[in-house]
Formats: C-alpha cells, sequence, structure tokens
C-alpha cells in the first residue's frame, strides 16, 4: 500500500516519524509549523487532502476522528474504490478504522498502527465487532471481484444476525466458515463461480475468481482500442466476464508494444513475457503458424503465452485486425482460514 501519514500538532509529527519508520511506502505530511526536513508541509489541510485522497491506498490522519471525517467527507465516491482511513489520536491511545475498513484494507492497517504505537485499535464493523464470517473480507483474501455490493450488504446483515447463508462453490477451498451452509439453494448466500449469472439463492451474493490470463499477440503499432476491442470481443463471445481478467501474456519482443502496454494499464494488469524458446517448451495442443515461427521463434504466441503463465487453454487463438488472442484459466484454491492464496 502507498500511505499518506498527515499530522497536525508537534506531538502529532512525532507519531508520524514512529509509523513512517515501520509502515514501508509510506510519505509524511506534517502541519508547517509543526514539520521536519523528511515530510512535506502544508498550511490547508483540506486543500491537501483533495490533493492526495485518490494518489494514496491509505490514508492516516494523526488527529481527532471529526477532522479527519470532516477533511474525507467531500471525497468519499464507493467503499469499492475509497482508499482506506484511520484516524490517530496525538496521544498516541487509539487507532481508529474510519473509511474502508473491509477492502480498502483500513481494519488491518489500524491493527498494525495499533502494534506499532502500543495503541488500542478501534474498529466498529459489525462482522468484526462480533468475530464473524465478513464477504467483503472473504473476497479481498481471495482475490474475488464483487459484483453487488448490495448483495454483500446483504449477506453481512444476515451473518450478523444468525440468518442462515448459504455457500455454493464450484473450486476446491478449505473448511467453510461456521456461519455458512454448505448448499445450491435457499433464501440468501454466496455462489463463487465464473458467471454473474449464476443465481443459486433467491439472494445470490456472485464472487468472481480473477484467474483468466489473455495471450495477446499483435502486429507492430497497433493501437490499444483496437487490442481493447478484440480482447473484449473474444470474452463476450466465450462468455466470459471480462473483470475476471487477471494479467496479459506475449513473448518478450513485445514487451514494449505500447498498445499492449496500454491496455494492461487500462484494465490494471500485470504484463508477463516469455522468450521464444519458454514458449515453445510448453506442452501442450496449440494453433501452429509458420509465419509467426519465421518471425518470432515460436509458432504460436497467444495461445502458448497465457499458458505459459500458469493457467489451462480454455479459448483457443481469435485473430483479427492484426491481434490473435487466448484466454487460459488459472487453478482456484479458495482460503476462509488466512491471507494467504494459492492458485490465483
Amino acid at each position: 500500500m502507498n500511505i499518506a501519514i498527515i499530522s497536525l500538532t508537534e506531538s502529532g509529527r512525532v507519531i508520524s516519524g514512529k509509523l513512517a519508520s515501520v509502515i514501508g511506502n509510506a510519505v509524511r505530511f506534517c502541519f508547517h509549523s509543526h514539520s521536519d526536513d523528511k515530510a512535506v508541509k502544508f498550511t490547508e489541510l483540506s486543500v491537501l487532502t483533495a490533493e492526495i485522497f485518490g494518489k494514496y491506498d491509505a490514508l492516516i490522519f494523526v488527529c481527532s476522528v471529526g477532522i479527519a471525517v470532516r477533511a474525507a467527507a467531500p471525497h468519499i465516491v464507493s467503499k469499492t474504490t475509497d482508499p482506506a482511513v484511520v484516524a490517530v489520536d496525538d496521544c498516541g491511545r487509539f487507532a481508529v478504522s474510519v473509511l474502508s475498513g473491509h477492502l480498502g484494507g483500513a481494519n488491518e492497517l489500524t491493527q498494525e498502527i495499533a502494534e506499532i504505537i502500543g495503541a488500542v485499535p478501534v474498529i466498529t464493523t459489525a462482522t468484526d465487532s462480533h468475530g464473524l464470517f465478513s464477504p467483503d473480507m472473504f473476497a479481498k483474501r481471495n482475490g474475488f471481484v464483487i459484483s453487488d455490493m448490495n448483495a454483500a450488504k446483504a449477506v453481512a446483515a444476515a451473518v450478523v444476525n444468525g440468518e442462515s447463508v448459504g455457500f455454493y462453490c464450484g473450486y476446491p477451498h478449505t473448511e467453510i466458515s461456521p456461519e455458512l451452509t454448505e448448499c445450491d439453494s435457499g433464501k440468501i448466500g454466496i455462489c463463487v463461480s465464473g458467471s454473474a449469472a449464476d443465481k443459486p439463492f433467491d439472494i445470490t451474493l456472485n464472487l468472481l475468481p480473477k484467474n483468466l490470463v489473455a495471450g495477446i499477440g499483435c502486429k507492430k503499432g497497433t493501437p490499444a482500442d483496437i487490442i481493447t476491442e478484440s480482447v473484449i470481443r473474444m470474452f463476450t463471445d466465450n462468455g466470459l466476464d471480462i473483470r475476471r481478467l487477471s494479467a496479459a501474456a506475449t513473448i518478450d519482443i513485445k514487451s514494449e508494444e505500447q498498445g499492449i502496454l496500454a491496455f494492461c494499464e487500462r484494465y490494471s494488469l500485470p504484463l508477463k513475457t516469455y522468450t521464444a524458446d519458454e514458449l515453445m517448451s510448453v506442452t501442450g495442443d496449440f494453433t501452429h503458424s509458420d509465419f509467426v515461427e519465421k518471425t518470432t521463434g515460436a509458432d504460436n504466441v497467444c495461445e502458448r503465452a497465457a499458458v505459459c503463465a500458469g493457467g489451462r487453454l480454455i479459448v483457443r487463438k481469435t485473430a483479427e485486425n492484426g491481434v490473435t488472442a487466448a484466454v487460459a484459466e488459472l487453478p482456484v484454491n479458495i482460503n476462509f482460514t488466512s491471507s494467504d492464496t494459492s492458485g490465483v
């Protein structure tokens, strides 16, 4: 996480320094009359917050909760996009999770801050307060896409109220949480599958694994829009949700191809590249092209690159407008018990 630590007082400056010395990727912002040479000075908190709110994954305000809330409030958009916000009093007695506790990671950050400075962590989200299963945290831990935040809220409320919540899943998983019942029908439940159209429960929270890799090849200079259109069409034609895309893959000689890089930036995807030898070392049934082999050293780029990323080929090569694309699916292993996951 890229973290901004904001302090207003002299004691707050000291606390911000202690936090920054332990927390990685932290930038300190100190009020101009209580600053030092390792911090960025500011004079207006409202102006500073407006400038940095969308640029950092988390904001730690060393001040009262009220000040932090008033500073952040004008910029709040959605729990799926807002940064984590934590408030620490300038005596260092309490660390309070204020905003984006689950998806933004404020609750976890609050715990970390409390350990660093010996403060009392204050976390008020209902599932955490009761020590219960949280659909938001479960989704975040396993890298799932939450298809409907209203359904997520309904599931969380049902858990807190002690109602029966179903769990339907087509992937391997550890022992499920005690608040859930494994079944394929019922009033409300969670469905982990590749399609948001799967609705085994009257109220279904669909969680989609981000486990698809797009293998991409293209002619030199192909615009990002053409690449994007080709990939989206391939996903749509094969009934795949583009939100499940986790990475793009190609041959190493395309590592600086601007259209592919721009496509990856648009969808916040890592680009994995492989040498021709690495591509040819992958076993499987791949579409062969003499021209591609003569040009690149590998008889197929898109299919082989997708599989090289660790997946199983599920959509074979498609070609249009100078773009070739294929899709591989990575294995999914779902974990209920820790932040460690494998296969996604």
